[in-house]
């Protein structure tokens, strides 16, 4: 029976057409592993030109730490790749449309372009939950302290589940990390509120993301299938597939574009959640090179002041005369942040300070490239809480009341050429954890697919489940990244096989689902507990040595 095996190595349960065990060619080690070390190297030698180019020289115990820091990102990417990869090529190989290694390869492929066409919306929608205190302060022993702990908890609960094949969601952990993270710091902080250190709106709407999307998959699967069953009657597409023998030729290449499609999805989205943070990290080891974009060309300079000027009426306006000096606004944006209060004429008051003092400073040095190293640090913390308390101001309805659509327009434009200064993503990131999420695909997969395959259903997958499934998963996670949204690939996809299931007739097998539920009802608090405690063993050791 297939419920006492639901976690049982996947060689003893496989089925004899599950096609499994396909070789690969002997040289796609060694090319495997010169990819690997390549894109380390690529990574090493992009920092090293990067820095040298603004002139910023690292201390060696900076470097050390900076490439310690990269390859836990990287290997988090790495992890998510061979953790999710059963999510793209299981429908494939259990109906036949494609021998395992060259579907694994073939996920690998679209995953590393999905990531590098990615937009990178997803990848600061991440950022946005940290605590606005560590963000600034990215380059400080918190900060370090915040990047580790996240990153360690995300991947060591991520490798825990895919050791017992559960289709556990990579983005839920690493979510569940950043929460535990903030909550910690607030509790480790003196003289603030208990939630101050996570913003719990942004955090909501993405656990609404990754609530719902599971329930869009088993439905939107569940109605496909039905639908497929009346425009294409066929009952061979809704049998378990003939051992060893490929699907017709037009439900092979559905197969294969919608996982072709799940891979890209996949990449595009999953990919840009290590992109934030390795940018976090590259912000606080060389802020020089990498808190400001200074690929920016000159000539967007005095538009920029143009639209900083239009922007700080607005906002003088709106604060009625009020307008404190530089650092009590500072002060005050900071403040506003971490209360997520932002109706107030002193909030628009140091808005208008700071935007004035932004543009002056920037029209001074004549564009972002020209700014000085030492000058670097503050004038991205101001560009930041400035773009931040603007986001907040945007969102909240009484700002509909307080400015006019104008205005709002002004203060939306402004916001979109700070956000280009201060969010950007250079090429080498993208390459290197388009290649760190490709090259993990194609490990590790086994596990994950045998469960996804077989232990979902209490039938063999078929070829009209595996398409129904797919083209959903494919269709939700391009739509989130398009509005910047983080939502789990494994949720949506297991949750999409499910409802296919369901919608067959098959039927699911219980002890799966019990644990698969049970994982995805553990993964936050586990998460964040892992984190939380991380953090604070991390923190303590730091100032134990004196750091």
């Amino acid at each position: 029976m297939a419920h006492s095996t639901a976690l049982a190595p996947p060689s003893s349960v496989a089925q004899p057409g599950a096609r499994l065990h396909g070789e690969f060619h002997p040289a796609s080690r060694w090319i495997f592993g010169m990819l690997l070390i390549g894109g380390l190297a690529y990574a090493g030698f992009s920092i090293l030109v990067d820095t040298q180019q603004v002139g910023e020289r690292m201390a060696l115990g900076v470097f050390l730490f900076l490439g310690a820091a990269l390859v836990i990102a990287l290997g988090f990417e790495f992890v998510n790749g061979f953790h999710d990869t059963a999510n793209a090529v299981a429908t494939v190989i259990y109906t036949h449309a494609m021998p395992a290694p060259l579907a694994v390869v073939w996920s690998g492929f679209f995953n590393f372009l999905g990531v590098l066409l990615s937009s990178g919306a997803v990848a600061y929608s991440i950022v946005t939950l940290l605590p606005v205190d560590l963000v600034l302060h990215v380059g400080s022993a918190g900060g370090y302290a915040m990047i580790f702990a996240l990153l360690l908890a995300a991947v060591g609960w991520n490798l825990a589940t895919w050791y017992v094949g559960l289709p556990n969601s990579s983005s839920h952990a690493l979510i569940g990390s950043i929460l535990g993270v903030g909550v910690a710091n607030q509790l480790l902080s003196s003289g603030t509120g208990a939630t101050a250190g996570v913003d719990w709106t942004q955090a909501q709407k993405v656990l609404a993301a990754l609530l719902f999307s599971p329930l869009l998959g088993f439905a939107g699967a569940f109605v496909l299938l039905l639908v497929l069953k009346r425009l294409a009657p066929d009952p061979a597409l809704y049998r378990q597939p003939a051992a060893d023998q490929p699907p017709p030729r037009g439900i092979r290449a559905l197969l294969i574009f919608t996982c072709t499609a799940v891979s890209f999805a996949h990449g595009g989205n999953d990919g840009q959640k290590g992109m934030g943070l390795i940018m976090l990290i590259l912000i606080g080891c060389a802020p020089t090179a990498y808190a400001l974009n200074r690929t920016v060309p000159d000539s967007a300079t005095p538009a920029f002041v143009r639209s900083s000027a239009v922007a700080e009426r607005a906002f003088l306006r709106a604060a009625d005369g009020v307008r404190p000096a530089p650092d009590e606004a500072r002060a005050t944006l900071t403040q506003a942040l971490r209360d997520r209060r932002v109706e107030s004429l002193r909030t628009y008051g140091a808005l208008a300070t700071l935007t004035a003092d932004v543009s002056d400073r920037i029209a001074g040095y004549g564009s972002l490239r020209r700014v000085p190293a030492a000058e670097t640090p503050n004038l991205r913390n101001d560009m930041y809480l400035v773009l931040d308390t603007v986001a907040q101001v945007k969102k909240a309805t009484a700002a509909r009341e307080t400015l006019t659509a104008a205005e709002l327009d002004a203060v939306t434009d402004y916001a979109d050429r700070l956000q280009q200064g201060t969010r950007y993503i250079p090429a080498w990131v993208k390459v290197s954890v388009a290649l760190a999420l490709g090259l993990g695909t194609m490990v590790g997969w086994r596990r994950i697919v045998v469960t996804v395959g077989e232990r979902i259903g209490k039938t063999h997958l078929t070829y009209g489940m595996g398409a129904s499934a797919e083209l959903v998963a494919a269709s939700t996670i391009l739509l989130a990244e398009r509005f910047g949204m983080p939502v789990s690939t494994t949720h949506i996809l297991s949750s999409g096989v499910a409802g296919a299931s369901v919608a067959n007739g098959a039927g699911l097998q219980r002890r799966t689902i019990r644990n698969m539920l049970l994982a995805w009802i553990l993964t936050l608090p586990v998460a964040m507990l892992l984190a939380g405690t991380l953090y604070w063993a991390m923190l303590g050791i730091i100032h134990a040595v004196g750091g």
